[in-house]
């Protein structure tokens, strides 16, 4: 018999290969665009971070730029490159316009915390026309004065009202209750009022904001998007500078040709994204479409009175995408409440329909991104009405979709906790329905952008509305987040009437919303 020979067993090729653990390390000294170029060739180079950054200079970073950028539209690239600014001194209004964007973080000097009696103003160009120059440099004074008057009576209201604690030392006890104040005296505030903020942002959203702003109808928000495009295409401020140049004269003076060497590296003027911004400009596309929806809106409701609405109103019609997308369409160019505005769209044929939606549309650029309120299909829709103020503090909330109306006095001004207790509520009233006769006397003025102008009288107490469209995780986010003792009065109320529609609405889900109620008392000792 004979044996089967043993099968062979051959061994597996070994294949070498490198060090095989992650490698991850941050990145620090990069210029955003060299960075974002840095970033952008892992898709078509297979060099590291660090083999691909000794490589790059600005020049190729450019080159790079301007072909697969501009030329093939690559705007995720853009995501890439990280730029922070400064914004100083401009008016509360401009300030809202700037931060309205859904990609965008910073912080803004806050009202709840900082006496702005003494900020400053910002001053329109009213032309020839004195007379308006003049009543509304009295108007914002006037205001100004109002806000020193009810902060004074707020605070000693809250002193008389609340005794501090033993264990509490007196500064804190008067930070707070000042902070308290302020929440209250803020309301008089008027959007002309200086703030100051900081922003990071990519430079794809750096280049929408800026045409954004260039395009607005104001004259102070066009003029900061002049300013932030040079301030991104222009040589960068460092904190480090004078260290440094310091530091290269000192080398210099040991080693004049090595201080030459030193300089190229130490002095050097960084321009944080010129290639990425150079083309922003005034879009067609958002003025022309803004000039035709205003008409519609104008010619859908004719000159209607405004529906009387509540704080907040949760929409909850089981209409379509179409009629949700032309009613937000035309929403944004009105004053009316959404529900007002729908019950006029819904009546409309198709044929009509379709063209407001197609008002959207027809100016479309190749490269224009869709107006903001084509983010249709939410299943939580909020019509909010509530104090400028306030709404800032909304506002933050990028999640959701906003779209904002212009500010206004049609819908009069908000009266805050604080006032009557103080006993300043005739100043306060007084004080808020002169500004508001001065916003109706302006915007009929002869000065270009008159009515324009005229919005920057208004006090942060004055009532405006805003859209708010998002999903269930956001709506619960927003009540529990907002509602919270610590909070401002104003925003407590709209997140706990933002859960109570919810409940009313889909009682099944409140029991997942950890909110507070905004009708409980609250320590005003505690922030």
């Amino acid at each position: 018999m004979t044996e089967t020979p043993p099968t062979k067993t051959e061994t597996p090729v070994a294949f070498e290969s490198r060090n095989n653990q992650t490698e991850v390390f941050a990145v620090h000294g990069a210029d955003p665009e060299v960075l974002a170029y840095a970033m952008a060739k892992y898709s078509r180079s297979s060099l590291s971070m660090k083999e691909s950054l000794r490589e790059i200079s600005s020049q190729k970073a450019e080159q790079f730029l301007n072909t697969f950028y501009f030329q093939y539209g690559h705007r995720s690239i853009a995501d890439l490159a990280h730029v922070a600014f400064a914004v100083e001194r401009l008016s509360l209004l401009a300030a809202i316009v700037l931060v309205d964007e859904q990609r965008w973080d910073g912080q803004e000097r806050s009202t709840r915390y900082q006496n702005f009696r003494k900020s400053g103003w910002y001053m329109p160009d009213f032309g020839s026309d004195t007379a308006s120059a003049n009543r509304y440099r009295e108007t914002i004074e006037h205001l100004f004065a109002g806000y020193h008057s009810v902060f004074e009576a707020v605070f000693a209201s809250l002193q008389n009202q609340v005794p501090k604690p033993a264990d509490m030392k007196q500064e804190s006890y008067d930070r707070t209750l000042k902070a308290r104040a302020f929440d209250v005296a803020r309301y008089l505030l008027p959007l002309a009022t200086n703030t100051s903020l900081g922003q990071i942002v990519n430079a794809r959203t750096l280049e929408t904001q800026i045409s954004r702003l260039l395009s607005y109808p104001v004259a102070e928000v066009r003029q900061l998007g002049v300013r932030l495009q040079a301030a991104a295409s222009g040589a960068a401020w460092n904190v480090n500078a004078d260290d440094l140049a310091a530091l290269q004269k000192d080398i210099a003076a040991l080693d004049p040709a090595l201080g030459e060497r030193a300089a190229a590296l130490l002095t050097r003027e960084v321009k944080t994204a010129p290639t990425l911004v150079k083309y922003a400009a005034v879009s067609d596309y958002r003025t022309q479409t803004r000039a035709e929806l205003h008409q519609a809106a104008a010619e859908l409701l004719r000159d209607e009175a405004i529906d009387d609405a509540p704080l907040v109103d949760l929409i909850d019609d089981e209409h379509s995408v179409e009629i949700d997308l032309a009613t937000t369409l035309l929403y944004g160019q009105c004053h009316y409440p959404y529900r007002q505005i729908h019950r006029h769209v819904a009546a409309l044929t198709e044929a009509r329909l379709n063209e407001i939606i197609d008002l959207g549309i027809r100016h479309r650029g190749r490269h224009d991104e869709l107006l903001r309120e084509f983010a249709a299909g939410q299943a939580l829709r909020f019509d909010i009405l509530m104090d400028i103020g306030g709404f800032r503090d909304m506002h933050r909330h990028r999640r959701c979709v906003q779209i904002l109306q212009a500010f206004t006095s049609a819908h009069g001004y908000a009266i805050p906790e604080g006032v009557p207790e103080a006993g300043v509520q005739p100043l306060y009233e007084e004080t808020m329905h002169a500004a508001h006769t001065a916003y109706a006397a302006l915007a009929a003025g002869s000065a270009p952008e008159a009515t324009e102008s005229a919005q920057y009288v208004l006090p942060l107490g004055t009532k405006n509305r805003a859209l708010f469209k998002m999903d269930f995780a956001e709506a619960l986010y927003i009540s529990e987040l907002r509602s919270a003792p610590q909070g401002h009065f104003s925003y407590r109320r709209v997140a706990w009437e933002m859960y109570r529609a919810v409940e009313r609405k889909h009682p099944a889900l409140a029991k997942y919303f950890r909110v507070t109620n905004a009708d409980e008392p609250v320590d005003l000792l505690k922030r």
